[in-house]
């Protein structure tokens, strides 16, 4: 790993980076069921936004205690309902700061794990939609439960309609529905399901050694043009791709991976020189 900057203080989020620049990102607020208030939307933000300079190859994301996340925090946005006269509506932007948080999480290059248990409501059913891997516990339940409370999930509907599709997001979102894990890993809401901490450590675990045989750099670029599929004309992403493609393989870790083909040998991605 080339040297990094100091991991952000945060008073709702445990942050923990190991040599193999794997970020644990731990949402902590327990008593609430990790649900997200204002400070942690700000705080996610600036994690996310800030990778680039952490070092970080890998993001692992959880909840404290057995819950993920149990959506917003409704005492929090409750006390925001009436905007003082001249200022800007406090509700609204609480709203899109989420936005620019979850959009922030869905385009780091690096990848992002998020490890789930217990409740995946709301927003961490927003940020397992946005996740590039998902591995859940046998006790997570999953649910979108905005319009029961007179909301709509303003944000995080077009990543979970991407997620699922849109019939499966419109069941979702207009009846409230909660589903179990067996469930969300048919829908491809999470990709696997193991029961107990300890099974779910081991695929963590070896989830992590999988992605580390993968290059760093080789991974951003394709996550790029896989986000933008559907977005950029095909024939421009294809000129787009056909450009990354060369510059990747004349680069370090094109140059690094064939050889170590050629050698029958594992890559070293460190000595490569590339760094998240």
């Amino acid at each position: 790993m080339t040297d990094a900057r100091p991991l952000p203080d945060c008073e709702t989020l445990d942050l923990s980076l190991n040599e193999d620049g794997v970020l644990f990102l731990t949402l902590n607020r327990p008593k609430s069921r990790n649900a997200m208030n204002n400070a942690m939307v700000n705080e996610l933000e600036e994690v996310f936004a800030g990778l680039a300079g952490l070092g970080v190859r890998t993001v692992v994301m959880r909840g404290a205690e057995g819950n993920f996340c149990s959506g917003g925090d409704i005492k929090d946005m409750s006390s925001a309902l009436a905007p003082a006269e001249g200022e800007d509506d406090p509700l609204q932007s609480f709203n899109r700061r989420f936005g620019r948080m979850i959009t922030a999480a869905n385009n780091a290059p690096q990848t992002v794990i998020a490890v789930v248990e217990g409740a995946v409501r709301g927003g961490g059913f927003g940020l397992v939609c946005v996740s590039d891997i998902a591995l859940a516990h046998g006790n997570a339940s999953f649910a979108l439960p905005e319009t029961g409370l007179g909301l709509p999930p303003a944000q995080i509907a077009p990543f979970v309609v991407q997620r699922i599709g849109l019939t499966q997001a419109r069941r979702f979102a207009l009846s409230g529905l909660a589903i179990d894990a067996e469930v969300a890993s048919e829908l491809g809401i999470v990709h696997e399901v193991h029961n107990g901490d300890e099974e779910l450590a081991a695929a963590l675990a070896a989830t992590l050694k999988r992605v580390a045989r993968c290059a760093p750099g080789a991974n951003a670029m394709t996550k790029r043009l896989m986000l933008d599929v559907g977005i950029e004309p095909l024939e421009q992403l294809l000129d787009a791709a056909s450009e990354m493609f060369a510059l990747s393989a004349r680069g370090p870790e094109g140059t690094e991976g064939m050889r170590a083909f050629i050698e029958k040998r594992k890559p070293d991605w460190n000595s490569s020189g590339e760094g998240a």
